[in-house]
């Protein structure tokens, strides 16, 4: 090599691998902000749910019950009542609040 110097050929080897690790650095960095994006949007649902209800339909041992949205003793998607359907709901003679949950609990005052 004339001169003494790093060649074209090295001086793109170490770019590559420079590059190489670079793009290793932002794959990890994707892959923490999309794990940190989804525990988010979890959350977010969560406290959504949180905020509504739903009903567990009358079994022949037992009443309806209301719950909060988010109560695990009766995990369904969808169908989720409002804060006044929920009061209508409890006033109902054949339903009544899950004792877990507490779905009274944000209705009263409203």
């Amino acid at each position: 090599m004339p001169g003494g110097g790093i060649s074209d050929l090295d001086k793109n080897r170490a770019l590559e691998q420079w590059l190489e690790w670079q793009l290793r650095q932002v794959r990890g960095r994707i892959r923490e902000l999309e794990v940190a994006e989804q525990r988010e949007r979890r959350r977010q649902e969560q406290a959504h749910a949180a905020l509504r209800w739903k009903i567990q339909p009358q079994r022949s041992s037992s009443a309806a019950l209301v719950h909060r949205g988010d109560c695990a003793l009766y995990p369904v998607e969808g169908g989720f009542l409002d804060r006044e359907e929920a009061v209508i709901a409890l006033a109902e003679p054949d339903i009544e609040p899950c004792q877990i949950c507490n779905p009274q609990t944000g209705l009263a005052g409203g």
